[in-house]
């Protein structure tokens, strides 16, 4: 009665939906304006990837982080990541949905990996470089820095998973019959 199986041509649709959200997570990450870090208690001082801000009430000034190299290092390394990502989206768009192309899922799978590597390296230059040289207290990092970090996690599943289909040829065209984990009689 029950039966419980691996449906391999979802794989096809959700894939690139994932890296779909992937992109919005990262773009979230890359222009939010509320900050990275703020300041634990007196919400007095907050930074985010462009620009640090201090002040109360709607006056706050604000200094760019650009002018620090390891802030510029993190812009570069998150937009990179970005453009790489939307390329491999693509990539996937076209290996999946429209026809299914084996050949490309390996290098998508790279791709994705090389975008995880490089947000790593942004997220955490990030906050090292600014405990050392902008700490001045306790500081809580806010949901847009979670959101590069859900963006990367979502990256390095779907990688691994681009990595792996090819074995599943068969599975992913429809032609094997499915293997059912479960079945009840």
């Amino acid at each position: 009665m029950f039966r419980c199986g691996i449906a391999y041509p979802r794989c096809r649709w959700i894939l690139p939906l994932l890296l779909v959200f992937a992109i919005i997570f990262d773009i979230i990450a890359i222009a939010a304006q509320t900050g990275w870090v703020e300041d634990e208690n007196a919400k007095t001082h907050y930074a985010n990837m462009w620009e640090q801000c201090r002040g109360r009430n709607n006056n706050w000034i604000c200094k760019s982080l650009m002018e620090y190299s390891w802030a510029q290092a993190v812009a570069a390394l998150m937009i990179i990541g970005l453009i790489v990502l939307v390329i491999a989206f693509i990539i996937s768009c076209v290996a999946l949905c429209c026809t299914l192309n084996i050949m490309l899922l390996p290098l998508i799978g790279a791709l994705l990996l090389l975008v995880a590597v490089h947000q790593i390296i942004a997220l955490i230059i990030y906050p090292v470089k600014f405990n050392e040289q902008i700490f001045e207290g306790n500081y809580d990092y806010t949901w847009a820095y979670g959101f590069g970090w859900g963006a990367t996690i979502i990256v390095i599943g779907c990688g691994i998973l681009f990595c792996c289909l090819p074995r599943y040829e068969d599975h992913l065209s429809g032609i094997a019959k499915t293997k059912y984990i479960y079945t009840s009689a």
